[in-house]
């Protein structure tokens, strides 16, 4: 917890203090993390690497090249405890949105405004956590994932039926404050949930490697401790299908109490990597902010927060013990 709590990565700081200590906005201690997370630390880092009334390294779109462009830096931002309030941060965000905008009137368009369901759930859980939960965009966009999603419950991307790949959603209404929800999102997130947990969170097809590591940042890739935390976030901390995801996490804890950064994306299968020797163009370029192999802040406050998350629901043995 100490480590969590460095005053060098006041947004690691700041989520620690509230997500993890239960301490409230008015905290003094939180006060100082979140007046300073814009300007100190790994977010201060990301925010100086912008092009001023632009973004970041944008090629043909804010979206490439993935993982450096305007898009992928975005989304790291918003998990570093900044907001809106912070005038360069509502300056990229204004510029993000405007770039990517949906015909709908949502967001996580492409050039001619069509969404697409990874860009825009991302792009959405971003935007409510930067402070925009209530900015019509955003509700547009998740009145869109509603519609989208498969009447049995989950999403698909590219055509594919859906699938676990498929969590953006899930992660978006995770963040999406319940005061905000239609009975129609209550009824899709239950449905999504039911398939996840039916799954175990892993089952499908053969094995994946990939979704065994724990990755930082995940950009639109799933992995275990990335179902673990949607799932833990909308309240299911105690359904025993979670169990094995469980057992798991607890598996990688090393003895100091920390959990390492297992892998970089694009981390991916045998056919992925063939597809992207043969078009190197679409090569994405890998960013971290921590050393693979090493104790990892991000992963590590995530592990702790999904069992505390589950030690409050009084959950499954599996995650309790």
């Amino acid at each position: 917890m100490a480590w969590l709590l460095e005053e060098s990565q006041p947004g690691i700081r700041l989520r620690t203090l509230t997500e993890l200590l239960g301490r409230p906005s008015s905290d003094p201690e939180v006060r100082a993390a979140r007046n300073q997370a814009a300007s100190v630390g790994w977010a201060a880092e990301i925010l100086a690497r912008r092009t001023p009334g632009a973004g970041w390294s944008d090629g043909t779109s804010p979206y490439r090249p993935k993982y450096v462009s305007t898009n992928w830096m975005m989304l790291v931002l918003s998990d570093l405890g900044v907001t809106r309030e912070d005038p360069a941060v509502r300056d990229a965000c204004d510029y993000w949105m405007e770039r990517m905008a949906a015909k709908n009137g949502g967001v996580g368009g492409n050039s001619v405004g069509n969404q697409h369901y990874c860009v825009a759930a991302n792009m959405a859980r971003a935007l409510i956590r930067f402070g925009y939960a209530d900015d019509s965009r955003v509700r547009a966009t998740m009145d869109w994932l509603v519609g989208i999603a498969d009447p049995k419950g989950g999403w698909s991307c590219f055509g594919l039926s859906r699938n676990l790949d498929s969590w953006e959603a899930m992660s978006a209404f995770a963040a999406y404050p319940r005061s905000n929800w239609t009975p129609d999102m209550r009824g899709c997130v239950e449905r999504a949930a039911e398939y996840f947990l039916s799954r175990e969170l892993h089952r499908q097809g053969a094995r994946y490697p990939p979704w065994y590591r724990a990755h930082y940042p995940v950009h639109y890739y799933y992995d275990l401790l990335v179902g673990l935390d949607f799932m833990t976030r909308l309240g299911y901390a105690n359904d025993p299908r979670m169990g094995y995801a469980a057992s798991w996490l607890r598996s990688r804890r090393r003895r100091d109490g920390t959990w390492n950064l297992d892998a970089v994306h694009p981390d991916v299968g045998p056919a992925m990597r063939r597809w992207l020797a043969a078009h190197p163009s679409q090569r994405p370029i890998p960013f971290a902010l921590e050393t693979v192999g090493r104790p990892s802040k991000m992963v590590t406050l995530t592990a702790l927060r999904v069992l505390d998350a589950n030690d409050r629901a009084g959950g499954t043995p599996e995650l309790r013990r």
